[in-house]
């Protein structure tokens, strides 16, 4: 599944955490393409990604309001806000020069759609290639 778009066909997204203290902005399409993961961190935190390269993200925001938290091959930085907790965005193992934001920290006046992809990230090396089509 590939959703590459022209640039006439993207919006700017903006989404924050929870408390405000991270804000951001995405350039994507109005009809996004979320990938539904089922790694041990993304099971529990509800983490709904649209992959976007580094030059479709702005952090608003300070990133001293952010901290980091890396596990297993820490090739992924999960980022979380200071205060709240939330993580908005991160820089995924799948997509190192860019961003997985969270769909559910998008404010939802720029969607017009969304479609989800699975993604096995409990089997993440034999699943990889079935996502790397979604990066926008």
């Amino acid at each position: 599944m590939s959703t590459s778009s022209h640039t006439s066909d993207l919006v700017t997204h903006t989404g924050q955490c929870h408390c405000g203290a991270v804000r951001f902005q995405v350039k994507a399409p109005p009809d996004l393409t979320a990938v539904q993961c089922n790694c041990s961190i993304c099971s529990v935190t509800g983490h709904l990604h649209l992959l976007v390269e580094k030059q479709a993200f702005t952090l608003l925001t300070a990133p001293d309001q952010l901290t980091n938290y890396q596990f297993n091959t820490k090739t992924a930085s999960h980022l979380f806000c200071k205060t709240c907790g939330i993580k908005s965005f991160y820089i995924p193992r799948s997509n190192p020069d860019g961003y997985s934001v969270n769909i559910r920290c998008l404010n939802p006046d720029t969607i017009q759609s969304i479609t989800t992809q699975s993604f096995d990230g409990q089997n993440w090396e034999q699943d990889i290639h079935n996502i790397r089509d979604t990066i926008q």
